[in-house]
């Protein structure tokens, strides 16, 4: 006898419920999107389950709350890695159940330098983890070897984020390291590695690990094409600290840059010198970046800018050449090129200067990146200097911000800058009026105006 319809109906198997996820910020939707609409990306929706169930009520019972003051807190537990310029981003080292997230493009020098860390701790008496992802025990041997470090530190090739916290719960480690996030899974969810849903519980049950155990943790992070750190923005608020690797992979210099930290000052950097025993600190950076100047050459101008609370000296370089296309070039390295744009637009307004017929090309020599307002006055000298064909003073260091209507405007902690331009060797700092002026150090002009300015570096000539 066939079976009836309905009898068809009771034993199909239920279809497993699906959702389209973005992978960049996370938007949930119920079909596939070519785009999607919270942040505009492209082809980045990917199919995931979702479980099945609704979730029971909580039976938990109410906590006890504790007034504010009644909490004792004592101060953080730091432990220096070994490494001064990356103590110096941390804040003066590594705090006790911090989670910490180090991103940057791939080949940089991301793993190099968390070995570098975790052997240095190791070597100390530090129990260390280090939770290889990406590769296998003896490739990070290898590299070891390779850079010379050696010391007491445990690998763990695993990418089940179960069986790394089992492990962290037994062997207690002072130091967990994960390279990276992306390549761990969380057993309990579907989805590949990397994805949205696996990034954010991955990170999540490091946090709580972190944080009910104590133990530390450092972990790698993948960047986008952007320049951004994949995955969900969940990632970045639930760690403490934000440390990104910039740089040029062609520039033997490094930065590492904390954009967000719990336990110390956002925007300070360290300086790296890749080398063939690893990631070298570079205690001189000023020199390092000046060292390979030509003083004598139009369109080049020393600036000094502030990261974090090191004062750097840095080149930044001009080009102005006639235009053989109907819309000239504007092309701009290590300064965002809306910011050049518009110091043309004030030289050709305020100061009488045409960049109409020429292409224009600005880069800041060493591969470092300024993004502070500050530079607006050495870029300024830098295009003049091009546009003249007149080189600046090679003992000249400029520092300013730049108004629409030509004014010069102070920069913050005038002094540190001045006492650095001292202390290389220059003799004459341009800068906004205000403060600056050192007893004994270099000889301060202020002039109040761009066309001021460039009168005082011997650039209001012919143009």
């Amino acid at each position: 006898m066939a079976p009836s319809r309905a009898g068809l109906r009771a034993r199909r198997v239920p279809r497993a419920k699906t959702t389209w996820r973005c992978q960049q910020c996370g938007h949930a939707a119920p079909k596939w999107l070519g785009r999607c609409p919270d942040c505009g990306e492209y082809a980045t929706f990917a199919e995931e389950a979702v479980v099945a169930g609704r979730p029971a009520a909580s039976s938990a019972a109410p906590a006890a709350s504790t007034p504010l003051d009644a909490v004792t807190a004592s101060a953080d537990e730091r432990v220096a890695t070994g490494i001064a310029e990356f103590d110096r981003v941390l804040g003066g080292g590594l705090v006790r159940g911090s989670l910490v997230l180090l991103a940057g493009e791939p080949g940089i020098g991301k793993s190099t330098l968390l070995l570098q860390a975790a052997v240095s701790l190791g070597s100390a008496g530090r129990g260390v983890l280090y939770v290889c992802g990406e590769e296998s025990a003896e490739q990070v041997k290898l590299r070891a070897d390779r850079i010379g470090a050696t010391g007491g530190i445990a690998l763990l090739p695993e990418v089940d984020m179960a069986v790394v916290e089992a492990t962290a719960e037994v062997e207690r480690p002072w130091l967990l390291v994960v390279d990276s996030i992306q390549t761990m899974t969380d057993p309990d969810l579907d989805g590949v590695p990397g994805s949205v849903g696996q990034v954010r519980a991955c990170a999540a049950r490091l946090m709580r690990l972190a944080k009910e155990r104590g133990i530390t943790v450092l972990v790698v992070g993948h960047v986008t094409k952007d320049g951004a750190i994949a995955g969900p923005r969940v990632l970045e608020h639930l760690v403490d600290a934000v440390l990104t690797f910039e740089g040029d992979q062609d520039h033997a210099l490094r930065i590492v840059r904390a954009t967000k930290n719990r336990f110390g000052a956002v925007s300070e950097i360290g300086i790296f010198e890749m080398a063939p025993e690893g990631l070298l600190g570079v205690g001189q950076p000023s020199g390092a970046l000046l060292a390979e100047r030509s003083s004598d050459v139009a369109g080049s101008a020393v600036t000094a800018v502030l990261e974090g609370s090191r004062p750097l000296l840095v080149e930044v370089q001009a080009l102005v050449t006639p235009t053989y296309l109907q819309m000239p070039r504007r092309l701009s390295t290590g300064i965002d090129t809306g910011r050049v744009l518009q110091v043309l637009a004030v030289l050709e307004r305020r100061a009488g200067m045409t960049f109409g017929q020429h292409d224009v090309y600005v880069s800041v020599a060493g591969g470092i990146r300024v993004s502070e307002p500050a530079v607006d006055l050495p870029l300024a000298l830098a295009l003049a200097s091009a546009r003249t064909d007149s080189p600046l003073d090679a003992d000249v260091v400029a520092f300013a911000e730049l108004g629409l209507t030509g004014e010069l405007r102070s920069a913050r902690q005038p002094e540190a800058r001045v006492r650095e331009a001292g202390r290389l060797g220059f003799t004459r700092v341009l800068t906004a009026p205000g403060k600056g002026a050192l007893d004994g150090g270099p000889a301060v002009t202020q002039p109040r105006t761009i066309a001021g300015a460039l009168e005082a570096a011997g650039l209001a000539r012919s143009r």
